[in-house]
């Protein structure tokens, strides 16, 4: 379906018609299964048109009948879906201390899902943890790789096109090295696509989550790292360098748990909220077994004075990152993510704090995702590449 060059009325009747082939495979994506009486409503194309685009696609391998709608007046209606094995997507999410994944078909069924704890020390067998990852998931799914359409890897980090490597990248050492995104493209093919791992979680939030029913939100991720991802009239935002979400940059480092040397490496907000100062603020206060930051909170729940003042000051710096948000594209929801944003409680103290900072209050609440998140924003953002590839269109 590759749009033949040139301007001339020979190439409007093909250009026309994989226009109406795209059309359609979109309503059918979204609404199927349905019958041609159906998508000649959803596109406003004729029913001759309908037939013709569909027996293409069909060709094409792309869409199949899958059986008759009965017990309504009139004929049976044939309907149309699209064909699973059209291609497969596989999704990725690497993280300091679990590695994700998953394999679906081209109709978004997950064919298999796996997770393991890494033991890389570094970041070229973090990469083949990654590879291994991918094979045992095809071996499960019965797919090959050379069956895969596209890959996408949930990483941290923004892409630099001057360095052509990966920046920002929090504490995955040695992931900002040119060397291991030539590495990443080697072992995962040249249909590997990146996408950041909190923007990723945000898609997930979009097509599964909260953020279904609403045009604009924001996903703060809040645990080892912080980071947001900002869908705009339903689209995620990425900005002019790919930097948009990065709130872990925002200037803010009054909170007892800053370290100076986070800061500098990797923002002000992170340094002062991310897991690791909630946990230094604890010891600074001489509250006793606050080794990670779930033990803090676990301790605020039982009513520790100590850690309930950590959690305190937690929210606060939050709410004002989200405040910050709020007065710049005013979203309709925010969603909390991540290993303290999830914790049980912290969502209503971050409201409280914010309806006492913010001109307009949006809905907050908490994801229900889960873990494979990431993992489900890739897979998403997976599907929507490969039938652009698949149609022509990339």
């Amino acid at each position: 379906m590759t749009v033949v060059a040139g301007g001339g009325s020979a190439a409007r009747p093909q250009l026309i018609r994989e226009i109406n082939e795209q059309v359609l495979l979109d309503h059918i994506r979204r609404s199927g299964p349905v019958s041609r009486t159906e998508l000649a409503g959803l596109s406003g194309l004729s029913k001759p048109t309908v037939s013709a685009a569909l027996a293409s696609l069909e060709r094409a391998g792309l869409v199949h009948a899958i059986g008759q709608r009965t017990g309504v007046p009139g004929p049976a209606a044939v309907l149309y879906d699209v064909r699973p094995e059209a291609g497969f997507v596989l999704g990725l999410d690497v993280g300091r201390e679990f590695l994700r994944g998953a394999i679906s078909d081209l109709a978004g069924n997950v064919r298999s899902r796996m997770s393991i704890r890494t033991r890389a020390a570094d970041a070229m067998a973090r990469i083949q943890e990654l590879t291994d990852l991918g094979a045992s998931l095809g071996a499960e799914a019965g797919v090959e790789a050379g069956q895969l359409t596209q890959t996408v890897l949930g990483s941290p980090g923004v892409y630099d096109p001057g360095l052509d490597a990966l920046t920002l990248t929090g504490r995955l050492s040695g992931w900002d090295s040119p060397a291991t995104l030539a590495a990443l493209r080697d072992r995962l093919g040249p249909a590997l696509l990146i996408e950041n791992d909190v923007d990723a979680a945000a898609l997930a939030e979009r097509v599964h989550g909260h953020g279904r029913d609403v045009d604009s939100f924001a996903f703060v991720h809040v645990g080892t790292g912080i980071g947001m991802g900002l869908v705009l009239d339903g689209k995620l935002r990425h900005g002019s360098h790919g930097v948009a979400g990065e709130i872990g940059y925002l200037p803010f480092t009054e909170g007892s748990g800053s370290d100076p040397r986070d800061a500098r490496r990797r923002g002000g907000f992170d340094a002062s909220a991310s897991a690791a100062a909630v946990v230094r603020a604890a010891r600074r206060r001489g509250l006793r077994g606050a080794s990670t930051a779930a033990k803090v909170f676990a301790l605020a729940a039982a009513g520790d004075p100590l850690a309930v003042e950590v959690v305190t000051e937690e929210a606060l710096l939050v709410a004002k990152a989200i405040c910050t948000v709020i007065t710049v594209v005013d979203p309709e929801l925010i969603v909390l993510g991540g290993g303290i944003g999830q914790a049980p409680g912290f969502g209503a103290a971050v409201t409280r704090q914010l309806r006492r900072m913010s001109p307009v209050m949006p809905e907050v609440k908490v994801t229900e995702l889960g873990a494979d998140s990431v993992v489900a924003g890739c897979l998403s953002s997976g599907l929507d590449r490969a039938w652009q590839y698949l149609t022509g269109r990339v």
